[in-house]
């Protein structure tokens, strides 16, 4: 699914976001920028030992929740990672949602700083987590949307879903955007 937002296009795809030829992806992290399960490990694995290595090095202290670190991309077909951590879902009384929106507009304002024309993200906090689905998508992609109207770059933003219930959540929230 892809959506023209002005110059700016938000697509949808379906896929592993490794395979993803952009110029940053984003990395659902955890706070120490350790490696981990699911995005995170998938990631680490393609990126080669060097990401962890580099991020050790320039990030000793680690990531807080809702903020987003730069390295390079290792093995990776991409410039940069951008290790995005989102927040642990813990019942909503806890920021989470500003927390999970301030993850997408630090990773698009690193874009713009980087001069990344093109940023693959993954659906952050939905895995391990617990961030319900619904909420992130509805928060994520109207964080997306409206750094459409403040940043020059990236042109595309593009939010890579690894199963079809969570690219369905993501699906009905942007077409809502297109029709409301």
């Amino acid at each position: 699914m892809k959506v023209q937002f002005g110059a700016s296009r938000l697509e949808l795809v379906q896929d592993d976001i490794t395979r993803q030829i952009v110029d940053a992806i984003v990395n659902a992290a955890n706070t120490d920028l350790a490696g981990g399960g699911g995005v995170d490990g998938a990631i680490h694995r393609i990126a080669g030992p060097s990401v962890m290595e580099e991020t050790r090095i320039r990030y000793p202290l680690g990531c807080p929740a809702g903020d987003a670190v730069v390295s390079s991309a290792g093995e990776l077909r991409a410039k940069f990672i951008f290790h995005a951590v989102g927040p642990v879902w813990r019942g909503g009384q806890q920021r989470e949602t500003e927390l999970l929106r301030s993850c997408f507009r630090r990773c698009l304002e690193l874009a713009e700083k980087h001069e990344c024309d093109s940023i693959a993200f993954p659906a952050i906090s939905t895995g391990v987590y617990r961030f319900p689905v619904d909420l992130a998508a509805e928060n994520s992609l109207d964080e997306i949307r409206k750094s459409f109207t403040t940043l020059v770059r990236p042109k595309l933003v593009r939010m890579v879903l690894f199963d079809a219930g969570i690219y369905g959540a993501f699906a009905r929230v942007l077409e809502s955007f297109v029709i409301g």
